[in-house]
């Protein structure tokens, strides 16, 4: 009689129980290292968007833009405006006289950004002043 060769459930499910292990110890890194380049992405459009603001303000008289503005003057890619990006929401807060902003950088859930951050056009990068949503005892303060 011929023996049938295969593996046996015991094995299959060793096999199982190694892989959800490995699972279970991947996943968290995984969720952490999306996480932060998530926040790296939002520094970095940030000051994408600072950038377009001084080329937005050096052909218009010296005021500055909303992201529809900057998106229609090609400054910027048109789904800034009003989209999520790589979890994060952006928005132009302009002065009554067109002569200041700020620009926000908000995590639209904790899972994908643990902070949010602005700048001004003094292109620092600054964590919120919201201190549930910044480092402890920095929130406000320049990002390293």
């Amino acid at each position: 009689m011929e023996r049938i060769k295969g593996f046996s459930l015991l094995e299959l499910l060793v096999v199982v129980a190694v892989i959800l292990i490995i699972a279970t110890i991947a996943i968290p890194s995984l969720m952490k290292s999306r996480q932060t380049a998530h926040e790296a992405a939002a520094v970095a459009t940030l000051k994408t968007i600072s950038t377009a603001e001084i080329s937005y303000t050096t052909a218009n008289s010296g005021t500055f833009g909303t992201l529809v503005d900057l998106s229609a003057a090609g400054l910027l890619p048109s789904s800034l405006t009003g989209a999520t990006v790589n979890g994060y929401h952006y928005s132009i807060d302009i002065a009554s006289n067109s002569r200041d902003y700020t620009v926000w950088a908000t995590a639209v859930t904790n899972a994908e950004g643990r902070y949010d951050y602005y700048t001004c056009p003094d292109w620092v990068i600054r964590f919120t002043t919201d201190s549930t949503r910044a480092p402890a005892g920095v929130a406000g303060q320049p990002v390293q």
